[in-house]
């Protein structure tokens, strides 16, 4: 609230010194020189591509199983979506399946470090690399999260943030941003964020009005502050929900070789995931499912052609994943429950007598 209320005394809204800062911050953060605050994360990928000058003829890959932000990206700048299949285990780009999908116009790759765990990074960007590929990374849901020792961000051209309220740093709204190490595209992405202006009604080049608010960037730099201890609790949270579950016919979530997980989501397999579902929701136990169907298979995609079957690993996750809560204020007796729950959903035991009267724990 302090900073808050210093924004709205000061008078300056839009563009002022806390964005500047917060911009630096998370550039530090990231390994990068240079962070440009923008209106959200799905702006960010769309700033992103329009920085590349990617655009109709061109061919951008990505993941089949995410929210629909890269995909929508790639299409608002007229390029054709490529999806290929995730892995089993970690849900990630599986670089095998990139590779198969690469053509002479092919100039991108959007990786997403899904439910708080890097894909397999270093593996794209020499994949990339090789064919002069552009990789832009949506780290939405990994703010914080490591590959190999190096902070998601700092791998590709660019890395893009949401600071979504449910995200792991979450605003008190909307709100975005992208690092980067090049000065070119730090300046074009400057450009592009605030209707192609270099100079006040001189315009360069046709963009768009989208500025992390001044607001947002205040509170984001107060919570910034707290990052690593929410990302180390959601951690042990996680750790404590998978040696609970390791008895029970549900696959846990595995740590990649190299990763450090920030767990946005913890989210086991389930052949019986509907039921399972319902019975947790009967016990007060809130869950939401992502995501239910991928993205090559939504109607809204129906005119690329993909049909049931043409990405199958993407295809059983939807069809068996249930994310169970997890936030940083999750206590370890509401996470007992929920696993006691699932015990008793399997017939492994009862719930503890006035376990039910606990808080629900929310998605």
């Amino acid at each position: 609230m302090p900073a808050v209320r210093a924004v709205l005394a000061g008078g300056q809204y839009v563009l002022g010194s806390n964005v500047a800062a917060f911009e630096q911050e998370m550039a530090s953060l990231c390994g990068r020189r240079f962070g440009v605050g923008v209106n959200s994360g799905s702006d960010a990928l769309l700033l992103a591509l329009r920085a590349l000058d990617i655009g109709p003829g061109d061919e951008v890959i990505t993941t089949p199983f995410t929210y629909i932000a890269p995909a929508e990206a790639i299409h608002q700048v007229g390029a054709r979506i490529v999806f290929a299949d995730i892995h089993p285990r970690t849900f990630t780009l599986d670089p095998a399946d990139v590779a198969r999908k690469i053509t002479p116009r092919t100039k991108a790759i959007i990786p997403v470090h899904l439910f708080g765990q890097a894909a397999p990074v270093v593996e794209l960007v020499k994949l990339a690399g090789q064919r002069g590929i552009a990789v832009v990374e949506d780290c939405a849901q990994a703010i914080g999260a490591t590959h190999q020792g190096r902070p998601v961000g700092s791998f590709g051209q660019m890395g893009c943030f949401s600071f979504y309220p449910t995200k792991n740093l979450g605003g008190c709204g909307d709100g975005g941003l992208v690092v980067t190490n090049d000065p070119s595209l730090d300046q074009k992405l400057r450009l592009l964020r605030v209707h192609g202006v270099q100079r006040r009604y001189y315009h360069l080049l046709h963009g768009y009005n989208s500025r992390l608010d001044e607001l947002q960037a205040a509170i984001l730099r107060v919570k910034l502050r707290h990052l690593a201890d929410w990302n180390a609790r959601r951690a042990a949270l996680a750790a404590r929900y998978s040696a609970a579950l390791a008895h029970l016919p549900v696959q846990t979530p595995i740590v990649a070789e190299g990763n450090q997980h920030v767990f946005h989501v913890y989210a086991v397999l389930c052949a019986e995931r509907d039921a399972l579902q319902r019975y947790l929701q009967q016990r007060g136990v809130a869950t939401i499912i992502y995501y239910p169907l991928p993205l090559h298979l939504q109607p809204v995609y129906a005119e690329l052609g993909y049909r049931q079957g043409d990405l199958p690993v993407a295809e059983r996750v939807a069809q068996q994943i249930l994310p169970l809560p997890i936030y940083p204020e999750l206590t370890e007796e509401q996470v007992d429950y929920v696993v006691a729950v699932i015990s008793e959903f399997f017939g492994s035991g009862p719930v503890p007598p006035g376990s039910d009267r606990l808080p629900p724990a929310g998605p």
